[in-house]
């Protein structure tokens, strides 16, 4: 059997708590209704009591042989122009003057009549011939003294026809509370239905539990942003790979320190501390979702696959050189000029030779040495001139050799994009390493370089440079951009 959508036990939630309150409503208005019309007969009661009894013609029928004569129809008069439902005026010991049923006149009156003996003016309810009525009785007073009594009374049922008259009008606006609350309530489950599919709490509880642990779970950084760029939602590898605080969600993605996100479908390199992450994005009901991939790892792979690739295209552009300096000495061999043929391998040996020897004693750290050497070579390939400084000199102090390929190596190759001729210089002091680069292009200021993106070659290019910033702050050092000299310090403990 199919358990009751949200939706379903909300309306009958809601039809409950609309019908409990309209009828609870309704039935303590009705309450106060009879109240209110007991007090309103009580009072009408007293004061057409308290009017008969100060009337003069009352204190003079008292003073007749047989006062009903006059006092049963004044009393009737009174009766019928005041709207209670009897007038009863009787001696001091309840002996009935007057009364609607004449047959009562002589009879001792149904009530209590101490307290207007006292002088005193009361109201009861109390039931007499009429049945139960709301009465008031008050003293007829002459010359200090009760002379007589007055009693005046609305009936209950009368009161009780009024009040049914009013019941029915307070049915018919409980009826359309009800509907209306029925018709808005319906109007809400619609809208709550379509919103939740009509599932119901458990299954919403277990989506909503299945959604938490996914969220958790997977390694990817997720991201949720609202139209208006708020950080709606996002999970705890988003939180470790972009450094957000833990109050994150609900603010905008400028406050956070994020940069515009990628249009859909389109995969960006954010550079965020040490971490180099590929962010994609895509286009949602609720904004944007953003998945975060951390590719510090395989940048720096591919860094090292990008040197391996440069020595190889330098080897292969050293043995393009070779190769046509080899034919030009076989050719001259060939042609019977062998002196100009040796000259020529000669100078060509010697200046390879002094390339290295001038590389590799100055710089003995390997790796950097291979490096220099390679692009060197691409250097010459490409039409510029790469030149190590004669004061150069750095020892193998230990620093990691892919972060060193990483700055010298993405340094060299700004420069030889922007200039013909590129110097590097490289030293150690007591407590750090200097590496400067510069050339004689155009140059640059400000820190801007650094940021992924920025670039003056076009669109597709502006990491290199990024991933320089990135390297020094992991070794440690600083980094400054003066023109077209790029100058590095690290610290060597």
């Amino acid at each position: 059997m199919r358990r009751w959508s949200l939706a379903g036990q909300m309306l009958v939630l809601q039809l409950l708590v609309v019908a409990v309150t309209a009828t609870g409503g309704a039935v303590l208005a009705l309450l106060q209704a009879h109240e209110l019309l007991q007090e309103e007969a009580g009072a009408t009661a007293r004061a057409v009591a308290v009017t008969v009894a100060t009337s003069p013609d009352v204190l003079e029928a008292l003073g007749e042989r047989d006062p009903t004569v006059r006092l049963q129809p004044y009393a009737q008069r009174a009766r019928a122009a005041t709207g209670v439902d009897f007038i009863t005026i009787m001696k001091t010991d309840g002996t009935r003057y007057t009364h609607p049923n004449e047959a009562e006149i002589g009879r001792r009156f149904l009530g209590h009549i101490e307290p207007a003996l006292r002088g005193e003016t009361f109201t009861e309810t109390y039931t007499g011939t009429l049945g139960a009525s709301k009465r008031a009785v008050t003293p007829v007073m002459a010359d200090g003294r009760v002379r007589a009594l007055v009693s005046a009374g609305i009936t209950i049922d009368r009161i009780s026809a009024r009040l049914r008259g009013q019941l029915a009008w307070g049915g018919l606006i409980v009826a359309l509370a009800l509907g209306l609350g029925a018709a808005g309530t319906w109007l809400v489950t619609v809208r709550l239905r379509r919103q939740t599919h009509g599932l119901g709490p458990v299954e919403l509880g277990r989506i909503h539990d299945h959604h938490d642990a996914v969220l958790h779970a997977v390694r990817e950084g997720l991201l949720l942003i609202g139209r208006d760029g708020t950080l709606t939602l996002c999970n705890d590898a988003a939180r470790l790979l972009l450094g957000l605080p833990a109050d994150a969600e609900g603010r905008h993605v400028r406050e956070l320190g994020l940069r515009e996100v990628p249009t859909a479908g389109e995969e960006r390199i954010h550079l965020a501390g040490d971490r180099v992450l590929a962010v994609n994005s895509a286009a949602s009901r609720l904004g944007t979702v953003v998945t975060v991939r951390d590719h510090t790892e395989l940048q720096a792979l591919t860094g090292q696959l990008d040197a391996e690739r440069g020595f190889a295209e330098s080897l292969r552009s050293a043995a393009h050189e070779a190769a046509n300096r080899l034919h030009t000495v076989i050719t001259l061999v060939e042609l019977g000029r062998t002196e100009q043929a040796v000259a020529l391998g000669t100078a060509e040996l010697r200046a390879a030779q002094e390339l290295t020897d001038r590389v590799v004693g100055a710089v003995r750290e390997p790796v950097l040495a291979a490096l220099l050497l390679g692009k060197s070579a691409e250097a010459a390939e490409r039409g510029s001139e790469l030149v190590i400084t004669q004061d150069s000199e750095l020892d193998d102090l230990g620093l990691d050799a892919r972060e060193l390929v990483t700055i010298v190596g993405n340094l060299i190759d700004n420069a030889i994009d922007a200039a013909s001729r590129v110097e590097v210089h490289l030293s150690a002091g007591e407590r750090h390493v200097l590496i400067r680069v510069s050339d004689d292009g155009p140059g640059l200021t400000g820190t801007e370089a650094f940021e992924k993106g920025w670039t003056t070659k076009g669109d597709g290019r502006g990491l290199g440079l990024a991933l320089v910033g990135q390297a020094v702050r992991r070794l440690g050092g600083t980094i400054e951009a003066k023109g077209s000299t790029f100058t590095v310090r690290l610290p060597t403990s």
